[in-house]
């Protein structure tokens, strides 16, 4: 039995997290709890449930009904997410849901989820499962699209988990999680707090028994395929700002500052494509 509600107008208040609510907004929708973020397309919605998000409500269109609730109903069956009649289905027929911004664009269903607490850095690093972990660090990144491709190629290519600093975009912001298809949900992760992050950072990571590579040009760089990196048991790969790149104060604490060797003058990757590359090269595949 699904609780199948069909509103008329957008203007009602239940559809205001999919229709009038900001990013922050939805983070912010219950104080004591770390709030609701919109998971954007049946395969992040997926993808978010085989991780264990639970959803708060879902939104359909009318004439996709049946086809998105057979999808819900084995993936909600799949996953003993919490009884599927005690979450709403919102159902908007086609002239109203198309009012929606991008729903042209992506079409199917989009889901309203709880968000989970993060752990802290050194329980998240013990957590890791790996022997000898290859984590990306992104500092300031603030660009959605680039933190949702880094997630993708951090699934891709051996990363085995990402922290992600304060000042960044969010990774479950929709942009993020539709451009990483669903990865933000498979790859673990965790915040940083920035100011946290630029005092003592790198000290906490050496603490923890890691070793700094940043991302950096510099006239002491070492290329990302030096033998050295290789041989390091615990690296944590640190990636800048889209603009001005990582702060100096990083790239002067980290053990390596590791560049991509490049031709015809260019001198820097976008950071998404930047990382795929020394994910491909440092990851464990």
């Amino acid at each position: 039995m699904h609780n199948l509600i069909f509103p008329t107008d957008l203007s009602d208040a239940v559809l205001d997290p999919y229709v009038r609510m900001s990013e922050a907004q939805l983070v912010q929708t219950n104080a004591s709890q770390p709030g609701l973020f919109i998971a954007e397309s049946p395969k992040v919605i997926e993808r978010a449930l085989r991780a264990g998000y639970r959803p708060a409500s879902f939104l359909v269109e009318e004439k996709a009904l049946d086809h998105d609730l057979t999808a819900l109903d084995q993936e909600m069956t799949n996953n003993n997410t919490h009884r599927w009649e005690q979450t709403p289905v919102y159902v908007l027929k086609s002239g109203l849901i198309r009012h929606l911004a991008g729903y042209n664009l992506l079409k199917g269903a989009l889901a309203a989820m709880h968000r989970v607490k993060r752990p802290g850095l050194s329980a998240f690093l013990a957590s890791l499962s790996s022997e000898h972990p290859r984590i990306a660090v992104l500092e300031n990144v603030v660009n959605p699209a680039n933190v949702g491709a880094i997630f993708r190629s951090a699934a891709a290519l051996g990363i085995d988990g990402v922290i992600v600093t304060s000042d960044s975009a969010d990774p479950l912001y929709r942009r993020s999680s539709r451009v990483s298809m669903g990865t933000v949900f498979q790859v673990p992760w965790t915040y940083l707090d920035c100011h946290v992050w630029q005092d003592k950072g790198i000290k906490l990571l050496h603490e923890l028994g890691y070793q700094t590579a940043a991302m950096a040009l510099r006239h002491n760089t070492i290329a990302i395929d030096n033998p050295r990196l290789s041989r390091v048991d615990k690296l944590a790969i640190i990636l800048g700002s889209e603009g001005p790149g990582l702060r100096a104060k990083t790239i002067d604490q980290s053990d390596f500052t590791i560049k991509i060797p490049m031709t015809a003058g260019v001198d820097s990757l976008n950071v998404a494509a930047a990382s795929a590359l020394a994910f491909w090269e440092l990851g464990n595949q």
